[in-house]
């Protein structure tokens, strides 16, 4: 069950015996086995792909059930023995799975060496239920109030650009301006094009003209490194760059926007003492967060500590 189980959620016999660190031939048999045993073809199978029959789809569905509950057993002596055992899958956005998440590992590894970590990392908005996932990493205002998920910490979203690129093209001077500068866009931000602002004088909008779009945030980073246009990225990705001067933030005295850093779980019943003890690690780790940058706009428009970068 657990072979079949991981091939139709990999995709394919060769990607189950990474997962389950098994052969190719060694999961192969395994579902032969199980289809012989049950009289009955499970997956269709052709040179290009795999797909459940009517028959896998409704055995796909008990056999989750089933090996839940024997996790859930599993569970329970950890519950006893106070040990966390067992693998934990785990999403996360690329750039902050890199950066923020992975020195964070082997402390955790460390601590608690029963446990598996399978970690992934996507920009893309994954189905923590249907993908399987007993953890995600969520950067974003959660819109899907059917999640359990708890806050770790904050991050401020900020408009930044090269020194160089400021004084080839001129320093923004009032939001209307950000309208004839370059942007890098970030296909995945959920205002699309259109960049709000909350100023001295209220709440503003422009709509921008991207002249580079791409999924992921480093490569709008480095873009943005690379003399190319301004970028709208939250402080944990720049504000190492803002601190050493190889971005300048443009209107520091307007607010762009504050997003949350949330772990995301499918449950709270039975949640699971792996699961339990992941989260407090990652809010512990995060509860007082480095990224923190401190030269641009307060919560209430006003100036926070710290002076605006001179302006070329």
């Amino acid at each position: 069950m657990n072979s079949f189980v991981a091939v139709v959620e990999a995709g394919s016999f060769v990607a189950a015996g990474e997962v389950l660190r098994l052969s190719k031939a060694a999961v192969s048999r395994s579902v032969i086995e199980l289809e012989t045993r049950l009289g009955a073809r499970l997956l269709q199978r052709t040179t290009r792909r795999l797909s459940l029959t009517e028959a896998g789809r409704a055995y796909y569905g008990h056999c989750k059930q089933i090996l839940a509950e024997l996790e859930e057993a599993d569970r329970a002596v950890g519950v006893v023995s106070g040990n966390p055992v067992g693998r934990l899958r785990i999403n996360a956005p690329y750039s902050f799975g890199i950066q923020h998440l992975a020195p964070l590992w082997g402390g955790f590894m460390a601590k608690y060496p029963d446990v598996e970590l399978d970690i992934s990392l996507s920009d893309r908005l994954v189905d923590v239920v249907d993908e399987g996932f007993d953890v995600v990493i969520r950067i974003s205002r959660l819109q899907d109030s059917t999640l359990v998920h708890r806050r770790l910490a904050s991050t401020r979203l900020l408009i930044c650009a090269s020194p160089e690129y400021l004084e080839q093209h001129g320093v923004p001077a009032s939001v209307e301006d950000i309208a004839r500068h370059r942007v890098i866009a970030y296909s995945y931000a959920a205002q699309g094009d259109v960049w709000r602002f909350t100023t001295p004088q209220g709440e503003q909008e422009v709509q921008t003209k991207p002249h580079v779009r791409t999924n992921n945030g480093d490569t709008c980073r480095a873009l943005a490194l690379a003399h190319q246009g301004l970028v709208k990225q939250p402080d944990f990705l720049v504000g190492n760059d803002l601190a050493q001067g190889r971005l300048v933030e443009v209107l520091p005295e307007c607010l762009v926007g504050e997003i949350d850093v949330y772990a995301v779980y499918p449950s709270r019943k039975h949640l699971s003492v792996k699961i339990r003890v992941l989260i407090d690690y990652l809010a512990e780790a995060f509860e007082r967060p480095a990224w923190a940058w401190q030269g641009g706009a307060s919560h209430d428009g006003g100036r926070q500590a710290g002076t605006a970068p001179a302006r070329p």
